[in-house]
């Protein structure tokens, strides 16, 4: 193989998946994530690599045909099931001896954020959720040569902190504002990663399998805020998904890379979040239905499936392009919006010096068609009871820039 080709090639190599998946990633994830769990920066050649992005997701979702508890149906019938966010990540990699490379970063992989009012008909259900999460990660590896290229084995631990609100109607004035209730909730948990890396850089080859464990949440706490006042909570302990993904990638002709991935993520985990009023003990009335229960948080979630490929070109030392479809299972089955998402996306990375890189990647996807209503969980919980409501193909798009600077 010659030197252009090998250039080509490593080069492809480097850029694509990065490119693509800042775009991609939150525009179609399913669940509460946004950002997910992204190491790739690990795997850069270069003894020191920073990199730094910001993506912005603006999906459009719509309900329509929506009805509230027991008929009511004075106010609208339609509403924005979803609004816009930023979702941002910073990493530095450096190689510490011979083989060992580390890696610390800060993300935000899980996150939402509703806001369909206090005028349409489920808002005894939702007026508004938000929900936003920090990570804090050091993830290592070790490479050794092992046939025609080098097994890296992955390991890392990170730190979460979850924090969130939802405000619901709690009863209706109909000549003037009516009550609201809120619950702040807040925890934290640790987690851990390990995985399993082989490469040919020759050929820009690299499989990778990686797992990231659950994240426990057993000290979740916060306020219930009503009419009334306010009463600090708990809810029982629970648990962020594991997730586990394959990655593959390899050269398939001169300056020309395909590669894809296959993730699952263990949403199924959380289903109905009991909150109930401190100090109780959580390990005996604190359970769904049971008889503690104040309020819940409600996402009664299956797992999620990410299935994606493209292909990325490098045309020369400054300019490199890739283009990546995606499908995502969607985590809802009867009760939520979260159906299945196809998406496209493409983006161009500009070298200027061969130290620097600046990305920029855009996606386009359809969230599919769906309806929400009542669904019976555990303990016999029924779901969806304060609202029901359709919702069409709608639109997600996305756009993302970063940089990465290597030395």
């Amino acid at each position: 193989m010659n030197i252009l080709r090998l250039k080509a090639l490593a080069g492809a190599g480097c850029f694509s998946i990065a490119l693509i998946g800042a775009a991609m990633h939150p525009a179609h994830a399913g669940g509460l994530e946004r950002g997910g769990y992204d190491i790739d920066l690990l795997f850069d050649p270069a003894p020191v690599a920073t990199e730094a992005e910001a993506t912005y997701v603006m999906p459009d979702r719509k309900y329509k045909n929506a009805r509230g508890p027991l008929g009511f149906n004075f106010l609208s019938s339609t509403a924005d099931g979803a609004e816009p966010y930023w979702v941002p990540r910073i990493g530095v990699k450096a190689q510490v001896v011979q083989g060992v490379d580390c890696m610390v970063d800060y993300s935000q992989p899980w996150g939402a954020h509703t806001a369909p009012g206090a005028s349409w008909n489920g808002a005894f259900s939702n007026v508004e959720t938000d929900i936003k999460s920090n990570n804090y990660a050091g993830t290592c590896s070790y490479k050794f040569d092992a046939g025609k290229g080098q097994l890296r084995f992955i390991g890392g631990v990170f730190y979460q902190d979850i924090s969130g609100f939802k405000e619901s109607l709690v009863g209706f004035n109909p000549v003037g504002p009516s009550p609201i209730g809120r619950v702040d909730l807040e925890a934290n948990g640790w987690g851990w990663r390990a995985g399993i890396a082989y490469e040919i850089p020759e050929i820009a080859l690299r499989a990778s399998l990686v797992y990231n464990s659950q994240v426990k949440l057993d000290n979740i706490s916060g306020t219930l805020t009503t009419p009334r006042g306010s009463q600090a909570i708990y809810g029982s302990t629970q648990y962020m998904p594991d997730t586990l993904e394959l990655k593959l990638q390899s050269g398939i002709a001169p300056g020309w890379l395909a590669f894809g991935s296959i993730k699952w993520v263990n949403w199924s985990v959380l289903q109905s979040v009991p909150i109930c009023p401190t100090p109780q003990a959580p390990s005996s009335v604190c359970f769904t239905n049971g008889p503690g229960e104040v309020t819940s948080l409600d996402l009664m979630y299956r797992d999620g499936w990410t299935v994606s490929g493209g292909i990325g070109h490098k045309f020369n030392d400054q300019w490199s392009a890739a283009g990546q479809l995606t499908w995502d299972r969607g985590t809802s089955h009867g009760y939520g919006a979260q159906t299945d998402t196809w998406t496209l996306g493409g983006g161009v990375a500009y070298t200027p010096q061969p130290n620097i890189e600046v990305r920029l990647a855009g996606a386009v996807g359809v969230m599919t068609s769906g309806h929400s209503g009542i669904l019976i969980g555990e303990n016999g919980k029924i779901v969806g009871a304060d609202a029901s409501y359709d919702f069409g193909n709608d639109l997600v798009t996305a756009i993302s820039g970063g940089i990465k600077i290597k030395f």
